[in-house]
C-alpha cells in the first residue's frame, strides 16, 4: 500500500486546460503589470509636460499679458472707445495674477532663508522627519482651498454688474489670495528647505527616512478598492507631487551652489543624492499603480483615457467659447498652483543670483527669450499631442459643446416654458421615473465608474425631494468632470 501510494504521487498529473479561463486570466494579469510601467510613464510624460506649461506660463507670458492690459488701461480713454469694457475678464485675471505676484514678492523679501535654514537644521531627525509628513499634508489642504480662493477672486472682478451683488467685494477676496499665495509659498519654502537640510546632513540618514516615507504610501494605497476615478486623482496628484519634487530639487541645488560659489565639481556630489530622490519616486509610482491595477481589474489602457482627459482640458482651454484659462484647468484638475512654487523659485534664483553690469542684464535677457522660446514650443508640440489624444478617444463632439452657463441658461428658459425633455412624465413607468434623467455623453461607455447600488437610491432620494430646486445627480461621474479633490464614492484619494 505505502509503495502504491508513493507510485501514485510520483506519477499523478493533472491538466491545466481544464481551467483554462482562470489560467488565461492569471496571464492577461501578469502582461497588465508589464505594461503599467510604460503606460504610467506615458501619462507622466504628458502630465509633466502640461505642469511645464503651465509654470512657464508665469514666468513668459503672464508678465507680457499684464504689460498689454495695463497699456490698454492707460491708452483707452485717449482713444475715447465710449461703451466699451475698459479690460476684457482674460485680462482683468492677468492683472490681478500680477499684483499678488509683486505684493507677495514683496512681502518674500522679508523672509529670511538662512535664518530658516539653521532653525530647521538644529531639530532631531525625528522631529523633521514628522514635520515634512505635516508639511505634505498641509500642501495639499492648501492646494484644495487655495485654487477656491483664486477662482473666487477672478469671478468676483470679472462678474456682469446687472447681476444682484452676492459677495464681499473685489477687495477682500484679492487680500485673501495675496495671503494665501505668500503663506503656500511660505509652507513649500520650508519643504524645500528640509529637504535641503536632508541633502546636506553627514550621515545621510534624514534622506533615508523621508524616502522610506514614499514606500510607507504603497501600504496606504494598494491594499484598498479603487475605481476608474479614484485611480484618475491619485494619477493626477502623482504627477503634481512628482513635477513639485523636480522644482523643489532645482531649488535645493540653486542654494548649495551658492554656498560653494558655483563650484561645477559640487554638483556632481548632489548628483547622486538627486538620482536617489527621483528614482525611489518613479519605483513607487510603478509599484503603487501596478498592483492598484492588479487588485481592482482595472486594465492598463485605462491610462490612455487619463491621457485623452487632461488633452481635452488642453484642447478645449484653446475654443473661442472656453470659459477658464488652461493654467488654471490644471490647477483644478491636478491640484498643481504654480503661483506660490513660482513666487518662490523667482525669490531662490534672485537672492541666489546677482545681477551687476551690462552684460549681466544682457544675459537675463537672453534667458528670458530662451524661456519664451520653450513655452512656445512646448505648447505647440502639446496642443498638435493633445489633438491626437482627443481624436484617438472619439471626444471630439464634446469640444463642440456649449459652455456650462448657456447649458444652464437654457434650462431656466425651458423651465419656465416647456418643460425639459428629460423631465417628461412617463406614465406606468416607475423604475424610469426615479432614475436620473440628465443626458448622457456618448463616451460614458469607457469614461465613466458606475457607483454603488446605495449610492442610486441616495441620489433618486434626493431628485424626488428637491423637485425643482437643485439639479439631481448622475449617478456617474465623468473623468472630465472630476479633479484632484472631487470626493469619488466615500474618499479623496
Amino acid at each position: 500500500a505505502l509503495s502504491l501510494f508513493i507510485t501514485t504521487e510520483l506519477t499523478r498529473g493533472y491538466f491545466l486546460e481544464h481551467n483554462e479561463a482562470k489560467y488565461t486570466e492569471r496571464r492577461e494579469r501578469v502582461y497588465t503589470c508589464l505594461r503599467i510601467p510604460k503606460e504610467l510613464e506615458k501619462l507622466m510624460t504628458f502630465g509633466f509636460f502640461l505642469c511645464l506649461d503651465a509654470f512657464l506660463y508665469v514666468f513668459t507670458l503672464l508678465p507680457l499679458r499684464v504689460i498689454l492690459a495695463l497699456l490698454r488701461l492707460l491708452t483707452l480713454p485717449c482713444c475715447g472707445l465710449g461703451g466699451s469694457r475698459l479690460l476684457q475678464p482674460a485680462q482683468v485675471c492677468d492683472v490681478l495674477k500680477g499684483f499678488i505676484m509683486v505684493l507677495c514678492y514683496s512681502m518674500m523679501s522679508y523672509v529670511d532663508y538662512a535664518m530658516m535654514y539653521h532653525l530647521i537644521r538644529g531639530q532631531s531627525v525625528i522631529k523633521l522627519y514628522i514635520i515634512y509628513n505635516m508639511l505634505e499634508v498641509a500642501d495639499r489642504l492648501f492646494s484644495s482651498f487655495g485654487q477656491d480662493i483664486l477662482d473666487a477672486l477672478y469671478w468676483t472682478a470679472t462678474e456682469p454688474k446687472e447681476k444682484k451683488r452676492a459677495h464681499i467685494g473685489v477687495i477682500p477676496h484679492f487680500l485673501m489670495a495675496v495671503l494665501y499665495v505668500f503663506l503656500h509659498a511660505i509652507l513649500i519654502m520650508v519643504q524645500a528647505t528640509t529637504l535641503n537640510v536632508a541633502f546636506n546632513s553627514h550621515n545621510k540618514s534624514l534622506l533615508t527616512i523621508m524616502m522610506s516615507n514614499n514606500f510607507v504610501e504603497i501600504k496606504g494605497s494598494v491594499f484598498k478598492k479603487f475605481e476608474k476615478n479614484n485611480l484618475f486623482q491619485m494619477s493626477n496628484s502623482d504627477i503634481k507631487e512628482r513635477f513639485t519634487n523636480y522644482i523643489l530639487l532645482l531649488i535645493v541645488c540653486l542654494r548649495n551652489m551658492e554656498q560653494f560659489s558655483w563650484n561645477p565639481d559640487h554638483l556632481w556630489v548632489l548628483f547622486p543624492d538627486v538620482v536617489m530622490v527621483i528614482a525611489s519616486e518613479v519605483a513607487v509610482d510603478v509599484v503603487k499603480h501596478a498592483f492598484i491595477t492588479k487588485f481592482n481589474d482595472i486594465s492598463a489602457d485605462v491610462y490612455g483615457e487619463y491621457r485623452a482627459s487632461l488633452a481635452f482640458d488642453l484642447v478645449s482651454s484653446r475654443q473661442k467659447n472656453a470659459y477658464t484659462d488652461y493654467s488654471d484647468s490644471v490647477s483644478r484638475r491636478m491640484g498643481f498652483i504654480p503661483l506660490p512654487l513660482a513666487l518662490l523659485l523667482i525669490r531662490v534664483v534672485t537672492s541666489s543670483v546677482k545681477i551687476q553690469g551690462s552684460l549681466s542684464f544682457m544675459c537675463v535677457l537672453l534667458f528670458y527669450l530662451g524661456m519664451i522660446t520653450l513655452k512656445v514650443l512646448n505648447s505647440i508640440v502639446l496642443l498638435g499631442t493633445s489633438c491626437v489624444f482627443v481624436k484617438e478617444a472619439k471626444m471630439e463632439e464634446k469640444l463642440f459643446d456649449p459652455p456650462p452657463s448657456v447649458v444652464s441658461s437654457q434650462a431656466t428658459a425651458d423651465k419656465g416654458g416647456t418643460p425639459l425633455a428629460s423631465d417628461n412624465s412617463q406614465p406606468n413607468a416607475t423604475a424610469e421615473t426615479s432614475a436620473p434623467t440628465l443626458p448622457k455623453s456618448d463616451s460614458d461607455t469607457f469614461l465613466t465608474t458606475p457607483d454603488e447600488e446605495d449610492d442610486d437610491k441616495i441620489i433618486n432620494a434626493d431628485t424626488g425631494l428637491e423637485g425643482d430646486g437643485l439639479k439631481s445627480r448622475t449617478p456617474k461621474k465623468d473623468l472630465l468632470e472630476i479633479d484632484r479633490f472631487t470626493i469619488c464614492g466615500n474618499r479623496i484619494d
